[in-house]
């Protein structure tokens, strides 16, 4: 009995012989065989590719970050800490250059990883006081251990409020100082 009738493929054909039969069922195992290989190492290189995803998503690895905005809405109110939420995009060159700059600045690093709960989103969320001004990207805002959305803490821009580029990196350290102050004075 050959090898395939073992496995299931029963395909006779009472005009063929069994050496065509099998040259038949050879020739029609082939390309699969071939097409689950190629699917397969195609995976396996794209997975190679790839740097590990983590929470920081390049934005700080030594920061500890949450998963969502509710979490980082508990631990605040929990802490006694301000939430800071970054929005960005992944494939906007602004967002890039601004997560270069954030990652790279040793004060707002340090200041991130022990002041704040930080919160970077890739996605809009339910809550619109965290979009007062528009749905665009970076901004970046302030929620304070009361819930409050900061909308008093801005950044430089009229048209985009919570907007930083890169050269604002000292602006956004007096933001992170303000929040904190912020903090001890009204609460």
């Amino acid at each position: 009995m050959p090898w395939f009738t073992k496995l299931g493929f029963v395909f006779q054909f009472p005009c063929c012989t069994e050496k065509d039969q099998i040259m038949f069922h050879s020739t029609l195992a082939l390309p699969l065989l071939l097409i689950a290989v190629s699917s397969n190492l195609a995976m396996a290189i794209k997975k190679e590719k790839r740097a590990p995803q983590t929470l920081s998503r390049g934005w700080g690895d030594e920061i500890t970050w949450v998963q969502t905005y509710e979490e980082g809405l508990y631990q605040a109110k929990k802490s006694n800490k301000p939430l800071m939420v970054i929005h960005h995009l992944e494939d906007c060159q602004y967002c890039q250059a601004l997560k270069k700059a954030f990652a790279e600045n040793e004060e707002v690093q340090e200041m991130a990883q022990n002041n704040f709960i930080m919160l970077n989103l890739m996605h809009e969320t339910t809550d619109k006081n965290l979009s007062p001004d528009g749905q665009y990207v970076p901004r970046i805002m302030f929620i304070d251990p009361s819930l409050t959305v900061r909308a008093d803490i801005t950044g430089r821009y009229s048209n985009r409020l919570y907007a930083y580029e890169p050269q604002d990196m000292p602006f956004l350290i007096e933001n992170m100082k303000k929040a904190l102050r912020l903090i001890q004075t009204e609460l």
